[in-house]
């Protein structure tokens, strides 16, 4: 049954291709009277084809020029309708529309090949030399796939004319100057230390140079710790003075609690979020009291928050007496400053030993208040940031001997801690 259905479907097919046209017929000026309606049908697209040949369709873009011919041009008509249904000795006219093969893919292609993103202005950051790069950026170019496609159209269905690809501006919306003022110089804080202390120096070169160069996205907040890392001899920390158990001794990594005060000191002054810090068991020498912030293990980080909308910028410079961190980013109209108030003393206990080499001046402990000055609109506000107490240093004189109090003593045990 399948196949004489099919054989009564090819004999209708054929028919209806066999079938004679009417004498005195002509289709766009093509005289096929007589004809089957196959024959007829191929002589008259034979022409179409023929006029189509000498047809080509040019699309400027910029100063480039695509050119599309037959095949890449082609056509739909209703040549055969029209002779199905002809009537003998008369004239008809087909309806032809012409269009190019593929031109959704021919338009997205000239577009991605022809268009100029435009590049914003902005600025490169550097941790070394100066610490910013600008540049102004360029408006970008981009064409209308959808005019493209409708201007094509129109040419071939037209006169052929020439398509001209229109671009549009895509103008940059930001400004240099706006750049600019999102990576001003927002503090700079400088503490000092011993240059000829080679181990202490080269753990804060280390520590600081890992931080150098680091950018805070807005919203994120810095961790010291997971900056810097361990603090050990495999990663190149040396030994030096440090602070353990309320007293100064020998540990690797000595200094880098001096990184961590500097840049907490900057963070404070460029008025970034402090989320966590932790004081000395003692005195530092290299910063007020309650201006400290010691780092140690794990447990005790240095954690800063950006709280501003657009990045904060960190850079870190070591000389052989310097550690300071330089912060840039958008100002948030104010100024500040930190100040150091001494609440209290705590005078420092005394010891007696036999052995000379244990003999030391010792230093008192202290209460103290830390403030941050916060001026906006000419308008200075004082917040208390924190409160601290310090330990004191004991005393240890040699048996039978008056106390004394060695301020240069002092003074050397508190350069070289931390």
């Amino acid at each position: 049954m399948l196949a004489v259905s099919a054989g009564l479907i090819f004999c209708a097919g054929g028919f209806v291709y066999t079938k004679k046209i009417p004498k005195n017929v002509t289709v766009d000026g093509v005289a096929v009277g007589g004809l089957n309606l196959a024959e007829a049908v191929r002589l008259v697209r034979a022409e179409t084809e023929n006029n189509l040949k000498d047809k080509t369709l040019e699309i400027c873009a910029g100063d480039k020029v695509f050119k599309f011919t037959y095949p890449e041009i082609s056509y739909r008509d209703n040549v055969f309708t029209l002779l199905k249904n002809a009537e003998k000795g008369k004239s008809y006219r087909a309806e032809t529309s012409y269009f190019l093969c593929g031109a959704e893919e021919i338009a997205r292609g000239i577009c991605l090949s022809e268009q100029r993103l435009k590049t914003e202005p902005y600025a490169q950051f550097s941790a070394y030399g100066k610490p910013f790069a600008y540049f102004e950026g360029e408006d970008g170019i981009k064409a209308d796939e959808k005019q493209i496609l409708r201007d094509i159209d129109k040419s071939l269905n037209g006169g052929f004319e020439r398509v001209n690809v229109k671009f549009t501006t895509q103008f940059r919306t930001e400004t240099l100057d706006k750049i600019k003022a999102e990576t001003r110089l927002l503090s700079s804080f400088t503490t000092r230390f011993d240059g000829g202390n080679l181990n202490r120096v080269s753990n804060i070169r280390l520590a600081a140079s890992k931080i150098n160069g680091a950018v805070l996205e807005s919203g994120k907040t810095l961790s010291f710790n997971d900056i810097v890392g361990a603090r050990v001899k495999e990663r190149g920390f040396l030994t030096a003075k440090i602070i353990e158990n309320g007293e100064f001794t020998e540990g690797v990594g000595g200094g880098v609690c001096q990184v961590s005060t500097t840049l907490y000191n900057a963070a404070l002054l460029s008025g970034l979020k402090i989320e966590e810090y932790h004081p000395h068991t003692l005195a530092v020498g290299y910063v007020p009291p309650s201006r400290d912030a010691m780092v140690s293990g794990k447990a005790f980080d240095l954690k800063i928050k950006n709280n501003r909308k657009t990045p904060i910028y960190i850079r870190a410079n070591v000389t052989d007496g310097s550690v300071t961190f330089d912060i840039y980013g958008k100002s948030d109209g104010a100024k500040y400053s930190l100040k150091s108030s001494v609440t209290g003393n705590i005078p420092a206990p005394e010891e007696v030993t036999d052995d000379p080499a244990k003999v030391r001046a010792g230093k008192d402990g202290l209460l103290s208040e830390g403030y941050i000055e916060i001026t906006r609109a000419g308008v200075t506000e004082s917040k208390l940031l924190r409160r601290d107490k310090y330990r004191p240093v004991n005393r240890r004189i040699l048996t039978g001997t008056a106390s004394e109090n060695s301020e240069e003593a002092t003074k050397e045990t508190a350069e070289n801690q931390g």
